[in-house]
């Protein structure tokens, strides 16, 4: 067999369900779990920001690091985890990641200045760097092919619910009880699923004594964290906050070291020692949905972050408030997620994919239309429509870009997939934000509603036209021809 299957496509009839082992389904509950409040987790610190200003006396600027930092080490870390799922077993990543994650969740609670918030907050991150490839490669070695779209619709679930219910949750512990509150609450859960997994997680597949590059680890940090945190800064430059040098001097050595990255791995990977095998590529689904995932990430993350900026500023809604409102749409991105797996399972992509990007498209189209009179049961019905259509995008994506793998590549894969979406999201929350804030300040800055909802419509206008070629898109992507190869289950 090929190292990466490129064969024959095809939307496969109905298949028979096939039963998974309870001790596999009970390593793919642990895993989700963990994810779910390492995520949970990810999406907290936003809303906390001004308490943070006030609390450690601050600027605002300084204050934006506690979200930033904890990108940029999402940025740097996820890469390598193609190579570290390989060369580790899962028990020794999983515990790895839960420790990481525990010990920055503990250390930011009790954290006496910003500086040692920051450090918590790279530990934090490093360990959920870990989790989604964890769990993704581990349910593809597990879970046989005809029951995967279904398993994953689970993990949209974790994808989805727990991005919307981390800012309701910050703004609720923040109004009664402080910003440490967010990270007591968290260690407690993220503790009881260390130890949950430590006790019944078992490993699964095999793993490879292949040598750690530092070399490409440092070209990895180089290249991705210098292109997140230029992408991070444009908004801020649009702003007046910055000058135009550290955003030119990011750029260019991520750049450099994103170029220098991939001619290492082509190097590295012909003796199977990458740390991120790009071999993925050649598998042509694998990278049509890669194109498509790039495209829905840089119209989803701007967009999530522009509406609640149009909700607080231009419809003049509190902050918690703004967070309810796109609760609902969250709920059914997330509640729908294994029903379209079944969906996926029996009737392939395209049923999914054409008018989930249809949704999109033309969501993000009427968005370009609200105004400071729009109601807001209409941005919550849009919303909510909008969700259902990147729903019914993302789960088939995922699962027909790592079926169209074969085992072996299937931590590469999944490693591609979250670095696809960090640097892709970066890219769109940049572009985005800083259209929004040029708009808003030439017309009167963020006091005046009407300059908001300019601001947020020429945005908008920018997704709209991104997922306007994801319609395209949709219809060259296939679900392949299942691998006859047996799930590997887990070890006793």
């Amino acid at each position: 067999m090929s190292a990466v299957d490129t064969g024959s496509i095809t939307t496969t009839p109905a298949p028979t369900r096939e039963l998974i082992p309870r001790r596999d389904m009970r390593v793919i509950w642990v895993l989700l779990t963990a994810a779910f409040v390492a995520i949970l987790n990810e999406t907290t610190m936003g809303m906390a920001i001004p308490h943070l200003i006030q609390d450690l006396s601050i600027s605002p600027l300084a204050a934006q690091w506690v979200t930033s930092a904890f990108m940029l080490t999402m940025a740097v870390v996820i890469p390598t985890t193609g190579f570290l799922l390989r060369r580790f077993t899962t028990r020794q990543v999983f515990l790895a990641a839960l420790t990481l994650f525990s010990a920055g969740t503990l250390l930011a609670a009790v954290a006496f200045g910003f500086e040692m918030l920051l450090a918590a907050r790279v530990v934090q991150a490093s360990g959920t760097a870990l989790m989604m490839p964890l769990l993704m490669t581990t349910m593809m070695n597990l879970v046989p092919p005809s029951a995967r779209g279904r398993m994953m619709g689970r993990v949209s679930i974790v994808i989805s619910l727990a991005p919307a219910l981390g800012p309701t949750m910050s703004g609720f512990l923040l109004d009664h009880f402080g910003w440490r509150a967010i990270f007591v609450v968290v260690l407690p859960i993220a503790l009881v699923a260390m130890f949950v997994g430590w006790r019944w997680l078992t490993d699964v597949g095999e793993t490879t004594q292949a040598p750690l590059d530092v070399l490409s680890i440092v070209l990895s940090a180089f290249g991705f964290g210098g292109l997140v945190y230029g992408l991070s800064q444009i908004g801020a430059l649009a702003g007046g906050e910055t000058s135009a040098a550290p955003l030119v001097i990011a750029l260019t050595v991520g750049v450099v070291g994103l170029g220098l990255f991939l001619w290492r791995q082509v190097i590295l990977q012909r003796a199977d020692d990458a740390l991120l095998d790009l071999r993925v590529f050649r598998s042509l689904p694998f990278s049509l949905a890669m194109a498509q995932m790039f495209l829905l990430s840089l119209a989803f993350f701007g967009t999530i972050t522009v509406v609640p900026l149009f909700l607080q500023d231009a419809l003049g809604l509190p902050a918690v408030d703004a967070g309810l409102a796109v609760l609902p749409g969250a709920l059914a991105m997330g509640l729908l997620g294994p029903t379209i797996g079944r969906i996926y399972d029996a009737r392939g992509t395209r049923i999914l994919l054409i008018p989930g990007s249809i949704l999109a498209a033309g969501t993000l189209w009427f968005y370009t239309t609200l105004t400071t009179e729009t109601p807001l049961w209409v941005v919550i019905a849009a919303q909510t429509v909008l969700s259902v259509g990147l729903a019914l995008s993302f789960t088939p994506l995922f699962t027909a870009s790592l079926a169209s793998l074969t085992p072996k590549f299937y931590s590469y894969g999944s490693a591609v997939i979250g670095t696809v979406q960090q640097v892709a999201g970066a890219a769109g929350i940049a572009v985005m934000v800083a259209m929004f804030t040029l708009v808003v300040n030439m017309n009167g800055g963020t006091e005046v509603p009407g300059a908001v909802a300019s601001g947020s419509q020429v945005a908008f206008l920018i997704g709209a036209v991104i997922s306007s070629v994801t319609v395209v898109g949709a219809f060259f992507i296939r679900k392949p021809v299942d691998h006859d190869e047996a799930p590997q289950h887990a070890a006793h």
